[in-house]
């Protein structure tokens, strides 16, 4: 397994929603569906990503992080 980058999180309220960056431009989505689906993963690629996700992603990455989490991303 390649090296985490940086985990950021695009939760609201009690939903779990992160988002785990690794250096070989992988990304694992860990989150919660609802109350009786918790603690659900999952592999993407930057294409499955909503832009609206993208965008929170963005937001919420650090500053020393961003044009690396944006190349990953394909973000524009």
């Amino acid at each position: 397994m390649e090296n985490e980058i940086c985990r950021i999180s695009i939760a609201t309220g009690w939903l779990d929603d992160e988002y785990i960056f690794y250096e070989n431009g992988t990304v694992k989505r860990k989150y919660d569906n609802d109350s009786q689906h918790l603690n659900l993963s999952e592999w993407l690629k930057p294409a499955q990503i909503s832009k609206q996700n993208k965008d929170k992603l963005i937001k919420k990455c650090p500053e020393e992080l961003k044009e690396y989490i944006m190349q990953i991303l394909d973000y524009p």
